[in-house]
């Protein structure tokens, strides 16, 4: 039997013809079988799009459609709708101004929902339409997934008898220290804390998150994850079991849960559908709780393919021949969070072998990998990156990995295990790979020794890679074009893509990210300046005569190619002024 909703639906899209009598009965058909909605059956059966199912309903009922891609919706809109209401009738605020609430739903017709929302709320309604997948993905991006919603509502009827909402506000006033850690463990111990947490993690992997952030307010407690670089806030939960859930991460981490005034640091390892996960855990006093944040180490993901980290042209030939020479050192610089473990641990991977004795000193240890000797740094014991290096050259190294290179001291005795027959790995942060000279001519290190030992050294940045299914082509404005700097030719060479958003993505347009790199080898022209201690600015146009692709040309490549967007470009990359001759 077919539901009133969908007939009303199914009768408006016929009467225009929309769609056809056939293909309306052969989609009841399948929402018979499979559930859900005539309009995912008519996407599904290939009859319609979302999006011109969409504009047609806003023209027809005479309602606004809108992209959610656009919006950020504020914590105290989404109070207004519960969790299980904006679930059960596929609907999410968008905004609240006195008492009228505007609704994104995809199904107009859909009285009954509006009219309960009304009695629920007490609001006067405002609908909007939507495509349904993006709605989805919203009610998952703000009130979590439906496993991670169950689970709070379970928390909710479970912990602390069930205190109303009017309660939690007072609840902040509170000391932390007045907190009494044996009503503490009770509450950690109890079966929905410990689910939703667990919910927590297994929603982040999920979704592809690389970190967690469990942060206190004075009058909300927000979980957000970071996803491809952005962070999104996916749920709030009550303000009166912030205690709980972060003394049950601490527990799992085996952190002092009784000490709430330093930072700690710890880790947590959990499996996952037959994958194993690591989480790095730090927590840090704030005035209204302990920030946690939880760093996803999933080895995994990690590429280990040097082929895969996005060299382009005879930057890939480069590299190789680098990490292959005998003795001398290899930089990558960057900021933090711009992939230059990822792009150590794959080096090193590429040569991991029984016959080549790796050693590495890290802080934090990331990754551990099979097959390297790994040490993590430890300064209360006097346990430094340069101590750690001049033990690991009474262990017989052929590789040494320095996390990275911090002060005066790691650097000479990094050049001297480069220069006594010994490949050396390390990080810097610089802006490009020129700079990396100046940091360490700045650190107090010879520029004969600096020429002497460096072999190639690698800036890079990360952009989002566009959605692959929902990217559409785009032209770009003339002034997009005059900023990212590029010529006549390669605009008319290229396709560039944006994408519009959908379930794949979350709506966002993107999904996963790729490496852009800048690669200086220290051949004989630029040895010479940096013996004549030439700044940064020469020696990055001399390496670029030579044929270095800087950061933004590289980016710009990728862009050319389809890959990635101008917004991307611009935000990860410096303008090249040098290409304005």
């Amino acid at each position: 039997m077919v539901d009133r909703k969908s007939a009303q639906l199914a009768e408006i899209l016929v009467q225009a013809k929309f769609v056809t009598p056939e293909q309306v009965e052969k989609a009841l058909e399948t929402q018979r079988k499979n559930g859900g909605s005539l309009s995912q059956a008519l996407v599904k059966l290939g009859y319609v799009t979302e999006e011109s199912l969409t504009a047609f309903l806003g023209a027809h009922f005479s309602l606004a459609s809108i992209n959610l891609t656009h919006f950020e919706i504020d914590s105290q809109v989404l109070k207004s709708i519960p969790a299980h209401i904006a679930r059960k009738y596929l609907v999410i605020p968008l905004d609240k101004i006195g008492n009228t609430i505007t609704l994104a739903m995809s199904d107009p017709t859909d009285y009954d929902a509006i009219n309960d929302i009304k009695f629920i709320t007490g609001s006067n309604i405002d609908v909007v339409i939507c495509a349904e997948s993006a709605i989805r993905a919203a009610i998952d991006r703000y009130y979590g997934s439906a496993e991670t919603s169950a689970s709070l509502e379970e928390v909710l009827k479970n912990v602390g008898g069930g205190v109303v909402e009017e309660e939690l506000d007072v609840e902040v006033l509170e000391e932390e220290e007045d907190v009494d850690l044996r009503e503490l463990r009770k509450e950690i111990e109890e079966a929905p804390v410990v689910k939703l947490v667990n919910s927590i993690i297994h929603d982040a992997i999920s979704k592809r998150a690389s970190d967690i952030h469990l942060e206190p307010y004075d009058k909300v407690f927000r979980v957000r994850f970071r996803i491809d670089g952005i962070l999104y806030e996916v749920m709030t939960p009550p303000l009166r079991l912030k205690g709980a859930i972060t003394s049950r991460v601490k527990i799992m981490a085996e952190l002092d849960i009784a000490e709430r005034r330093l930072p700690q640091d710890g880790r947590i390892k959990v499996k996952l559908k037959n994958k194993t996960v690591d989480l790095r855990v730090s927590s840090i006093p704030t005035p209204f709780g302990e920030k946690i944040v939880m760093r996803i180490l999933d080895k995994s993901s990690l590429i280990m393919n040097l082929k895969s980290l996005g060299f382009e042209g005879r930057q890939y030939d480069d590299f190789i021949r680098a990490i292959n020479t005998p003795n001398g050192i290899v930089f990558i610089t960057g900021p933090t969070g711009s992939g230059k473990t990822t792009t150590l641990y794959t080096a090193l991977q590429e040569l991991n072998s029984p016959e080549v004795n790796i050693i590495t000193v890290e802080d934090p240890i990331e990754y551990q990998i099979h097959g390297m000797n790994q040490v993590q740094v430890k300064p209360e014991i006097n346990l430094t990156f340069a101590n750690s290096l001049r033990s690991f050259l009474r262990q017989d190294p052929d590789i040494i990995l320095v996390g990275e290179t911090r002060d005066r001291e790691t650097a000479e005795i990094a050049v001297q295990a480069a220069l006594t027959g010994h490949l050396v790995f390390s990080t810097l942060h610089t802006n490009d790979a020129a700079g990396a000279i100046t940091r360490l001519i700045n650190m107090g290190v010879e520029p004969f020794l600096i020429s002497s030992s460096i072999i190639l050294i690698t800036a890079q940045r990360l952009v989002r890679r566009v959605c692959s299914e929902c990217k559409k082509p785009v032209k770009l404005d003339p002034a997009i074009l005059e900023e990212l700097g590029m010529i006549p030719k390669q605009v008319e060479e290229s396709v560039f893509y944006k994408g519009e958003g959908c379930s794949f993505c979350n709506q966002t347009g993107y999904r996963g990210r790729m490496a852009v790199h800048e690669i200086l080898v220290i051949n004989d022209e630029v040895r010479d300046l940096i013996l004549k201690r030439a700044d940064s600015n020469q020696i990055k146009e001399k390496a670029r005569q030579l044929g270095m692709l800087t950061l933004r040309e590289s980016a710009l490549l990728k862009l050319s190619a389809g890959l990635t967007t101008a917004e991307e470009v611009m935000g990860a990359t410096a303008r090249d002024e040098s290409l304005e001759a």
